[in-house]
């Protein structure tokens, strides 16, 4: 039910214009100074205001003036009733009036003039409804892009250590958020050249480079497939890891076909390469034992990285194993003999450990796989 103020010092008007008002529905509220009337505005949901220009505390001009300068009542419809020549009319106007009625007041004229200013207020209300809807629309809008961007750049940084699968997979809630430290069994492979050395020593920075980006791409579409987690790319040397963030069923089966795909694909290299006198083979090294995981660095630069004896291993039996080969630890071999060909080359003595390490050296894989 819209509410309604009607202002007059002369009580009869105001009864009068009060009891044509109630009694078409309309919930009426009333005062007989201007300062009453701004009082109740203050305390009453008033959608439109009848206002007798002519009282003695506050004119109805001033009163008006008032209504406009609130924010509050900013809005609310004015209709100025008054006995003046419509000449007055004018400063009604610059004070803020929506319309006006000349005493004494016709009721049919008085309710038209009521009901056409009520559906303005009514359809300013509803743009202003829709207006706070919107503004409430764009904050869960500007929210959801905030949400979705600091996801896409959570993606992107795991997307730079794990392949999109496993980083789809940790957005998703499916795999429990890496970069806490944990610690995991995990089998490592590390790759390197060999003659790379000999190479920088000689060749032109851009040669270098540019054999680099061959030869990382080549490897990190392998390490993509086969699903491994890289730990980092340096310069000629390369980590990845598996079994970690997810879980893999046979972890050492996936590096040594990775490793027997990634002889495969640098050979393709090296012989495109040797067209243009750069002479490098590649040695691969696996070894699979557990190792501590999670964020590596400082805020502002954070890596995922493994440290344990296992990554050590990898990396020693990588700088063993000649070009073209694949050496791994003897818990590997009994974890990949049914699938693959490897010949045991004797024991070695590897920096960083007390035992002589038996050591195999991968040849292919079997027949049937």
């Amino acid at each position: 039910m819209p509410g309604i103020l009607v202002v007059d010092d002369v009580v009869k008007n105001v009864k009068l214009l009060a009891d044509i008002l109630t009694a078409h529905g309309y919930d009426v509220h009333t005062a007989h100074s201007g300062t009453e009337a701004l009082d109740k505005l203050r305390r009453v949901a008033a959608d439109l205001v009848v206002l007798d220009v002519m009282m003695p505390d506050m004119s109805g001009y001033d009163v008006c003036r008032a209504i406009r300068s609130d924010p509050a009542t900013t809005i609310v419809p004015v209709v100025m009733v008054t006995a003046l020549d419509t000449s007055e009319r004018s400063k009604g106007l610059e004070a803020g009036a929506d319309d006006f009625l000349t005493k004494p007041v016709n009721q049919p004229e008085l309710l038209a003039r009521v009901r056409s200013l009520l559906r303005i207020k009514s359809l300013f209300d509803e743009v202003q409804a829709q207006r706070a809807e919107l503004a409430d629309w764009n904050r869960t809008l500007e929210q959801r892009v905030a949400e979705g961007i600091a996801e896409l750049e959570r993606l992107s940084r795991l997307k730079r250590f794990f392949s999109p699968q496993v980083a789809d997979l940790i957005l998703a809630g499916d795999a429990e958020d890496p970069l806490r430290s944990h610690r995991s069994d995990i089998v490592v492979v590390f790759i390197d050249l060999r003659g790379y050395t000999e190479f920088t020593d000689t060749a032109e920075p851009e040669n270098v480079m540019g054999v680099l980006r061959e030869y990382h791409a080549a490897m990190g579409r392998l390490i993509l497939k086969y699903q491994g987690t890289l730990e980092r790319f340096a310069g000629d040397s390369i980590m990845i890891f598996f079994n970690d963030p997810v879980p893999q069923a046979n972890p050492a089966e996936h590096a040594v076909r990775m490793a027997i795909d990634m002889h495969q694909a640098f050979q393709n290299l090296a012989n495109l390469w040797e067209k243009h006198q750069v002479h490098l083979g590649l040695g691969i090294g696996i070894a699979q034992g557990y190792a501590t995981l999670g964020a590596i660095g400082f805020e502002g630069r954070l890596d995922y990285g493994a440290i344990g004896a296992v990554c050590s291993l990898a990396a020693r039996l990588c700088s063993e194993a000649k070009a073209g080969q694949t050496l791994v630890t003897q818990r590997v071999f009994a974890a990949i003999e049914h699938i693959a060909r490897a010949e045991r080359i004797g024991e070695f003595n590897l920096k960083g450990f007390h035992q002589p390490q038996p050591t195999f050296a991968v040849q292919g894989l079997q027949a049937c796989h």
